[in-house]
């Protein structure tokens, strides 16, 4: 567990392996509950490679002293992170038109 959101990471590797690989994050929220949205990419075994980028927003609560996962959302692929972009921005727009 993290004691600062900048520790905070998705990083994962197992018997030396990087199984989970972090290319970039993004707080969107700090505070005693803290948003973060990842962009990483999961080793595949079976390929011996890296799979596509996926994508990732995690919620922690700070308790004790350090921030514990809360609740997740995996955006699995670039497409249903494009389809999330374009509905929020017509959203946004159409609130700031109305």
């Amino acid at each position: 567990m993290a004691e600062n959101i900048e520790d905070i990471t998705i990083a994962y590797e197992e018997d030396g392996q990087v199984v989970v690989e972090e290319l970039d994050k993004e707080v969107l929220t700090k505070g005693a509950w803290t948003t973060i949205l990842f962009r990483y990419r999961q080793f595949d075994p079976q390929q011996d490679d890296f799979g596509p980028e996926r994508y990732l927003i995690r919620r922690y609560k700070k308790m004790g002293g350090t921030f514990r996962p809360q609740s997740k959302f995996n955006i699995t692929n670039k497409k249903q992170a494009r389809q999330i972009v374009e509905t929020l921005s017509r959203w946004i727009e159409e609130s700031e038109d109305g």
